[in-house]
């Protein structure tokens, strides 16, 4: 059976949250040393793994972490607890977690271009899925990609998280195709294998540094079938 509709996890999948020199400013330890290369990395992977968590928090702590992706507010809360136990001072994890949730700031995998504007061109309806507490939409029109997606399902907006397959069934019904038919695509078997609930098809990547994975997306539609050298 072919497939008639993509769908795209966000983070970790089309973009990715990097590192670059204006980092290091931000990432100083309270004594004022500057986090090394690996300790940079591990604040980076802390604000974007989809499911893991890293600490223990306390009640309200707990709360905003579990409901992080359905409002802003609890994702601010749970987020600037992560970086400051994460041995980030207060005003640099305030600044870090504005770029987190800077939509322009998050850098595109080499391949997203590519993948969305041939499925585009092969009629092939995008539909992106994404655990999610704020709009991501201008990373895509930043590079000229909003016009290709068909349907987009924030999980803050729809009030339904990766796995649960309700926020994947609205992505499917708003872009009118069978689940049977549909491809997910994302960096988590936890999150956004839930798709498979609904019959979906599921293809995994590895949310790697965008220098380190270079074609991965197009290899995955590749061993679905679909060929993105039209």
């Amino acid at each position: 059976m072919g497939i008639d509709a993509v769908l795209f996890d966000f983070s970790g999948t089309v973009f990715r949250l990097e590192d670059d020199r204006t980092w290091a400013d931000e990432l100083v330890g309270d004594d004022g040393t500057p986090f090394d290369v690996a300790a940079k990395a591990e604040v980076l992977r802390r604000m974007t793994a989809p499911v893991e968590q890293f600490m223990t928090f306390d009640a309200a702590g707990q709360h905003a972490w579990d409901n992080r992706d359905l409002d802003p507010a609890l994702h601010r809360h749970a987020y600037l607890a992560v970086l400051r136990g994460s041995g980030v001072p207060g005003t640099q994890a305030a600044r870090l977690y504005d770029r987190l949730i800077d939509p322009v700031a998050w850098t595109p995998y080499p391949d997203t271009g590519t993948v969305l504007t041939s499925l585009a061109a092969q009629g092939i309806p995008i539909g992106v899925v994404s655990n999610i507490a704020f709009d991501i939409r201008p990373a895509f029109a930043g590079h000229g990609w909003d016009g290709l997606i068909g349907a987009m399902t924030l999980s803050y907006e729809v009030g339904a998280i990766k796995p649960d397959a309700r926020i994947f069934q609205d992505t499917i019904d708003r872009l009118g195709a069978d689940p049977e038919r549909v491809l997910m695509v994302g960096d988590s078997a936890e999150a956004d294998g839930g798709a498979t609930a609904l019959g979906a098809r599921f293809a995994l990547v590895e949310p790697l540094p965008t220098a380190q994975r270079p074609c991965a997306l197009v290899d995955a539609l590749a061993a679905h079938g679909i060929s993105t050298s039209h």
